[in-house]
């Protein structure tokens, strides 16, 4: 190639138009053959994309080997988010957090974990064979959410485990709550611990102005970004960050062991074409998603019993920042849990959020929305509140109680199990996961002791209508426990 490439290229996206433009015949895959195959499909989607559907060839470079326009296009990204080097994942963030953690930890490693961290990265121990030193992360009682890490548990787990080989962070968490990320890299870092930052919810920390710190920006080695989530890409692409440190080669060679062969030119395309909007326009784009966000909050705490909440929130220690572009609202002041307005929404008002949980629920808003949508949220808000809002009623909150792991995750999922109705299952050991979802962290994983607690706040997330996935049994009535320890 003798092109140059700049921050205003897309050299993936160009290199797949220009192939569109070409008279090539193909006789190989996709069998769709650019639509002509499947109609309906390019009914659906459209000729354009379907032609934009590509397999890798010599022009357009190998994901898993990249030598030209897709080596050119992480160089990009890696220069936009001030990294090292960067990855294109087309297996989600999912994908990106195991990646981190089987990169720095192998079979019987420890690595320090919050009890509220994305299934992901338990998945990953339970194929690497890493064991979690789990940090109880703390909730606010008054919201009914998990906090961030606080640097004097960490130390206190570092001091423990001195061995211990990486530490993850959820920063931001989904409902925005950041940690003193700059604080636990130095902590970490002196003690040789890598920093993995799971920034599934933080793409736009990297571009706007205003908002709390970047992971890159903090020094931390390696982030997972959701590309997709609040930096405009389509769904399941995102960005894999390595920083100062990290073998970049070693991290390509343990991407390829899950990986898809065949990477999505739809999905690296689009991050591509979403890295140069974002670093162009970045700072405009976040600027009007506070700006939206911010008035939402407002209007939203003017109608009374919900509680929008924001940097006030804010203790230095375990919420050491806050994300102002989330909207996250406590509902229990009208007597209504997160999932029940969430349900009532799309139901009644064809307004769809992101989630709701017990308590809360988070609206996600970005330079994508406009001003009529938010009033139509706020509007239909203040009917719920009208015509369905209660007496407030204390909710059902849950301490995120140091579990106790009895078994490694890839032991206890590899285990002999039996089946058990989840109500009789107390004191047992899991072999599965239970979480609410989204956002996918787990109430139960597996290995840990199974307590009254846990099945307390099982039942009653089920009768608030929350959506529990996990185990083998998808009605999760019943659980598989391990046989014997």
């Amino acid at each position: 190639m003798n092109k140059e490439y700049t921050q205003h290229n897309t050299p993936i996206h160009e290199a797949v138009e220009a192939h569109k433009n070409t008279r090539m015949v193909h006789f190989d895959v996709p069998g769709h053959k650019g639509g002509r195959g499947n109609p309906e499909l390019t009914k659906f989607l459209g000729e354009q994309c379907l032609k934009a559907d590509v397999n890798s060839t010599k022009t357009l470079d190998n994901l898993i080997h990249p030598t030209s326009i897709i080596k050119v296009a992480e160089e990009l990204a890696a220069e936009a988010f001030g990294a090292k080097a960067a990855f294109f994942m087309v297996n989600g963030t999912t994908a990106a957090v195991q990646s981190m953690i089987m990169s720095t930890c192998k079979a019987g490693d420890k690595i320090i974990i919050p009890r509220n961290v994305h299934r992901s990265s338990i998945n990953a121990l339970i194929v690497c064979g890493a064991v979690p030193i789990y940090i109880n992360p703390g909730v606010n009682h008054e919201l009914g959410i998990p906090l961030g890490m606080s640097l004097s548990d960490i130390e206190e787990a570092i001091i423990k485990h001195p061995d211990a080989k990486a530490i993850i962070v959820n920063n931001p968490t989904y409902f925005g709550i950041c940690s003193n990320l700059k604080e636990i890299v130095t902590l970490a870092h002196k003690h040789n611990i890598k920093v993995l930052v799971d920034e599934a919810h933080g793409a736009h920390f990297y571009f706007g102005e205003g908002l709390p710190i970047s992971a890159m920006a903090a020094g931390a080695d390696m982030a997972a970004v959701s590309m997709h989530k609040s930096g405009g890409s389509l769904t399941q692409s995102s960005f894999l960050l390595c920083g100062e440190g990290i073998d970049s080669g070693y991290v390509r060679q343990i991407i390829n062991l899950t990986q898809t062969t065949s990477g999505s030119y739809l999905l690296m395309s689009s991050l591509d074409i979403s890295r140069r909007h974002m670093y162009l326009h970045g700072k405009e784009k976040v600027a009007k998603t506070l700006e939206l966000a911010e008035y939402a909050r407002s209007e939203i705490n003017n109608l009374g019993g919900y509680y929008a909440f924001s940097n006030e929130i804010i203790n230095g220690d375990t919420i050491f920042d806050f994300d102002r572009t989330k909207l996250s609202v406590n509902t229990t002041q009208i007597g209504l849990a997160g999932i029940e307005i969430s349900d009532l929404l799309q139901e009644d008002y064809d307004i769809l959020i992101e989630f709701g949980d017990i308590g809360n629920f988070l609206a996600v808003i970005t330079a994508g929305d406009r001003s009529f949508e938010i009033e139509r949220l706020i509007s239909s808000l203040a009917d719920i509140k009208r015509r369905y809002g209660k007496e407030a009623s204390k909710m059902l909150t849950f301490d995120y109680i140091n579990p106790v792991l009895v078994l490694s995750p890839q032991k206890a999922f590899y285990s002999d199990k039996k089946k058990l109705p989840i109500k009789e299952s107390v004191d047992h050991i899991s072999g599965e996961f239970i979480m609410c979802y989204p956002p996918g962290i787990p109430v139960l994983a597996p290995g840990e002791r199974i307590t009254r607690q846990i099945i307390d706040y099982i039942y009653y997330a089920k009768d608030k209508g929350c959506v529990l996935a996990g185990p083998k049994d998808m009605k999760v009535d019943n659980i598989n426990v391990v046989i014997s320890e």
